[in-house]
């Protein structure tokens, strides 16, 4: 059964006079899609998730980091959540092997917003399977360990761009996710 896919980043230093600063070297190290026909969204949410968004905008595809990280800052307050959704391309199983884009959302908390685990900034890879083989597809266990790396790759990139403290690669479940790796690679013999 997939599960969603979370990183965690609490970076040594973070306050909300700089959190937008941290927000965008995350941003900048992230692969953006090149195949996505449409450009990432901005939202901005007050106090909590459960109200709506107080900024909405969607950009063009190929926008800037400093387009997005400007656009939130007219709005980017201590009880505020910024939030950009986009894609990157990893590998997707429809019929054949093929590189598509993948929803991701990265989220950038204020020290008054509420939410679970008082992170700082957050992505949401979505579904876990993305990067896990399937016995049922052919070719799965090598492909989905591309994804894997890119995932890994990226994890890396940002604990070199920020001064992360500490990560949390995590599943919504709270399944260990090397330990949900290690078990679906166990099951092909690898």
């Amino acid at each position: 059964m997939s599960d969603r896919l979370y990183l965690s980043c609490w970076v040594r230093g973070f306050s909300d006079s700089n959190l937008l600063r941290h927000f965008g070297k995350m941003l900048e190290v992230f692969p953006f899609s090149k195949l996505a026909k449409t450009g990432p969204v901005l939202r901005v949410y007050a106090i909590e998730y459960v109200e709506p968004p107080v900024f909405e905008r969607v950009f063009d595809p190929g926008a800037t980091v400093a387009d997005l990280i400007a656009a939130a800052r007219d709005f980017a307050q201590p009880d505020c959540c910024v939030e950009i959704e986009a894609a990157w391309d990893l590998w997707q199983h429809h019929d054949d092997w093929k590189l598509w884009p993948s929803a991701v959302t990265f989220s950038c908390y204020g020290s008054a917003f509420e939410h679970e685990h008082d992170d700082d900034l957050r992505i949401d890879f979505g579904l876990d399977s993305k990067f896990l083989p399937s016995e049922d597809i052919e070719g799965s266990l090598r492909i989905q360990q591309s994804n894997l790396r890119s995932l890994l790759h990226l994890v890396s990139e940002i604990e070199k761009a920020l001064p992360v403290d500490r990560r949390l690669l995590w599943s919504e479940s709270g399944a260990n996710f090397a330990a949900v790796v290690e078990e679906a690679i166990e099951r092909f013999g690898a």
